[in-house]
């Protein structure tokens, strides 16, 4: 967060390096218990009129911590006695958006004293006796609080040196945010007021590695030394003067706080107190500084705000462009990441990118090579010359040179690093079968199996309806299918998503509309979801699809004004504190058309899946407008055959079999409320009738509803929960389909499909390699057994799902 909006009544600090004292105004207790108390109102209003700002107060309570470094201790010690009181009263719902801004709050704060550090990490322990999700985020929270009580500053310095991509020798880990938009949503001047706010977010403020590396500095000696012996102001005004020779005391500020962490309980910390006092004295002596006491200045500190991380804002026009932005980020940062630090795996970038191109997908043809790779088999004149060699004229005479190589047989490093992405670590059961219980928060702990660290992470956020989150599962189920056959991300990058709703009728994301979820009209069944379950997401991020159009109105119409990022300042809280995952199923569907000639189709959806019959549409409109004089007509519909496996709770799954006479249907994956626990698809048909099927139906249920076998029913309750489902027409009429709501994925003239849940390609490699040394043992025996058998696209919220 590094400016301040419009709408925000205080003035926008200067940048820390520039900073003589504290801008905004020390904010009494009191003030601070009431921007608290509004933050908890806000969270559990249902009022439409307070949706549009929704998630201002949170953001301006923050900016009053960032302005003024003094207002942090004062901000921390309300919300602890809030946290307290809600443990005592059973509050649930209070706790985790509390915990979140605290620890928000703690890692900006310029100092803090043992004792509130000590009552923080003593809270996020208490945490651990809660059911999930409060045990998961406790125990992420109580790790952190527990180093950062040791090593002040260390979460502040780390974040900083990951989302800036610092060099430095003890911590490599990097981080980058890549935005991608809806292009049928952002367009026009809402695209260019987000890409205007992102841009400005990244290049405002801290802009430079160079101030990055002072920020850290400046942060890490207040955060140990504290008011009492360390002067902010001066030394701000010292590292200025440095200029470029401060990257040494930079590295010197890392490698004492990291070393501090892997010495742990063993370390002191006033070994790491002695350490930086010392080169704070350095500092100062180098720059002639006047040497103040620290008793005239005691408390002086200087705000060292939190720089945005480093983000890209990208119009996502073509399916590989996700792709595409994480081989190029991949290959700019290979160096600082060991890309290549195998000769043997070594390649050449280009090679792999065409290898990987969106026709990848084809079956690849092997052409036979009249070169026998022997130097002195090669024709005359074609020897080449020593610039094209490796050693060139040193390496005396010329030897054949060869391009790099690509192993084509997956090593046991690959198998492993495919089969580690595919244990479980979600909250279903083993071997993730469809009827289990629904998506839980974070981590299961049931698999032993702990994940390579990577040390890239890329945190991908979409912005749209249902239409780019279908997109996004199947970019992702392609992604992990390339990576099944030629490892080159996975053991390299981790991927996090991360979703802001969107509608493409902006008024529609207001909350008057969510009275109509689950039907079809609402183009954010997702991000309703998500907010059911989570209300802190509901709070921040489901009302950022309102906020847009003000916020393009309000960019348009202060061109030459200060630019206010307020969308990329709440991107930035999500993705730093949005860490649980809510897991959803990747559903495959086999389409057949009528024409036997045209092929088959594959494909997957994530939310919906929706059959129309056209012949019927009109029909079925004209039978439902009340204007219309009643008939004792039929309703029109055409006749389907539907086989599928009905969920039961009990777990024992039952074939199902019968006619329907229907006018369409829609096959939705997303629970209809927060309650529902069934990992299902929910089949709804219109205007169906039943016709009994003497294969499945048995004569007690003819004779229950007294009428003969060939007769049609009309369905009380159309719903239908599998999770694998055949459906064909039977008369000579075809059908549409369309996948997530989106008319660019519309399929005319289908005979029949096949919906079953999407395999994970991870577990494929690992089914395709027991399978040659298998005699007929059990199916699932090994690591399998472990492993997630479908593929779940994991959307990062605030807390996962509260129950």
């Amino acid at each position: 967060m590094t400016n301040k909006a419009a709408w925000d009544s205080d003035t926008c600090p200067p940048r820390a390096m520039e900073h003589t004292g504290s801008s905004a105004p020390l904010a009494s207790e009191p003030d601070i218990y009431r921007s608290v108390q509004a933050v908890l109102r806000e969270l559990e209003s249902q009022s439409p009129s307070s949706a549009v700002n929704k998630g201002m107060l949170r953001w301006t309570l923050h900016k009053k911590v960032q302005n003024n470094p003094a207002n942090s201790l004062t901000l921390v010690r309300v919300i602890i006695k809030e946290l307290e009181k809600a443990e005592r009263i059973d509050c649930r719902p209070h706790i985790l958006p509390l915990l979140h801004t605290l620890i928000y709050t703690v890692i900006q704060s310029a100092y803090l004293p043992d004792d509130m550090y000590k009552r923080v990490y003593d809270f996020c322990k208490r945490l651990l006796t809660l059911p999930q999700p409060y045990c998961t985020v406790g125990l992420g929270y109580t790790r952190q609080m527990k180093m950062e009580r040791h090593t002040p500053g260390v979460l502040y310095q780390r974040m900083v040196i990951s989302e800036q991509s610092l060099k430095n020798d003890h911590y490599p880990f990097q981080e980058r945010v890549f935005v991608f938009a809806d292009p049928d949503i952002f367009h026009g001047p809402i695209g260019e007021a987000l890409r205007e706010d992102i841009d400005t977010s990244c290049s405002d403020g801290f802009g430079t590695p160079l101030e990055h590396m002072c920020s850290v500095v400046q942060h890490s000696m207040q955060a140990v030394l504290g008011g009492e012996h360390c002067h902010g102001p001066e030394l701000a005004q010292a590292l200025k003067d440095l200029g470029q020779d401060v990257e040494p005391y930079f590295q010197k500020v890392v490698t004492s706080l990291e070393q501090s962490v892997e010495e742990g309980s063993k370390g002191e910390r006033d070994i790491l107190r002695e350490r930086l006092e010392e080169l704070y004295n350095e500092i100062l002596t180098r720059t002639h500084s006047d040497r103040l006491s620290s008793g005239g200045f005691r408390g002086s500190l200087c705000d060292t705000p939190l720089p945005n991380p480093e983000m890209s804002f990208h119009l996502w026009q073509d399916d590989e462009d996700i792709w595409k932005e994480l081989a190029k980020c991949v290959r700019s940062r290979s160096m600082s990441l060991s890309l290549s630090q195998d000769p043997e795996t070594d390649f050449d970038f280009a090679d792999l990118a065409a290898d990987l191109s969106p026709s990848s997908d084809m079956p690849r043809h092997s052409v036979m090579s009249t070169d026998s790779g022997i130097e002195r088999d090669l024709p005359p004149g074609a020897e080449p010359s020593l610039a094209e060699t490796p050693g060139g004229a040193a390496d005396g005479e010329a030897r054949l040179c060869r391009r790099g190589g690509i192993k084509m047989k997956p090593s046991v490093s690959d198998n492993m690093a495919l089969m580690q992405d595919a244990l479980e670590e979600s909250g279903s059961v083993a071997g993730g079968g469809c009827g289990s219980l629904q998506r839980r928060a974070g981590c299961s702990g049931s698999a032993s199996f702990s994940k390579q660290p990577k040390q890239f992470t890329a945190r991908i956020v979409v912005m749209g309806d249902d239409r780019v989150l279908g997109r996004l599962a199947k970019a992702f189920y392609f992604l992990r299918k390339r990576e099944a056959r030629r490892l080159f991300l996975t053991m390299k990058v981790n991927l996090q998503f991360y979703y802001i709703p969107v509608c493409e009728d902006l008024s529609s994301s207001s909350p008057v509309q969510e009275n109509l979820f689950p039907t079809r009209d609402n183009q954010c069944s997702v991000g309703s979801y998500l907010g059911l379950v989570d209300p802190w997401y509901k709070c921040n991020i489901k009302s950022l699809g309102s906020m847009i159009p003000k916020l393009a109105k309000m960019s348009n119409s202060s061109k030459s004004s200060e630019p206010s990022p307020f969308l990329s300042d709440v991107i930035s809280y999500y993705v730093r504190t949005g860490l649980q995952p809510v897991y959803f199923a990747i559903y495959s569907v086999k389409i057949c058309f009528v024409k036997l000639t045209k092929d088959p189709v594959d494909d997957v959806f994530l939310s919906t899946l929706e059959m129309d019959f056209p012949d019927f549409r009109q029909s079925v409109a004209f039978l439902k407008d009340p204007k219309q004089k009643k008939t004792n007509a039929e309703p029109c519909g055409a006749v389907i055959s539907v086989n599928f496996k009905k969920m039961l709770l009990s777990g024992r799954d039952v074939e199902k079999g019968m006619s329907v006479r229907t006018s369409g249907a829609q096959i939705s994956a997303i629970p209809s409320n927060e309650t529902e626990d069934l990992n299902c698809l929910t089949v709804t048909f219109n205007e169906s009738k039943l016709k009994n099927n003497p294969t499945h139906e048995t004569s007690k249920r003819e004779s229950y509803f007294g009428r003969p076998a060939d007769s049609y029913i009309r369905l009380q309750d159309t719903k239908i929960r599998t999770c694998n489902i055949k459906i064909r027409t039977l008369e000579r009429r075809s059908f549409t389909v369309t996948l997530d709501k989106d008319s660019k994925r519309t399929f005319k003239d289908v005979l029949s499909i096949e919906i079953t849940p999407c395999l994970d390609p991870g577990y494929c490699v690992q089914k395709t390699i027991r399978s040659k040394f298998s005699l007929g043992e059990e199916r699932d025996a090994g690591l399998s057994k472990y492993m997630n058998r479908g593929l779940p696209l994991p959307i990062n919220t605030f807390a996962g799902i509260i129950n």
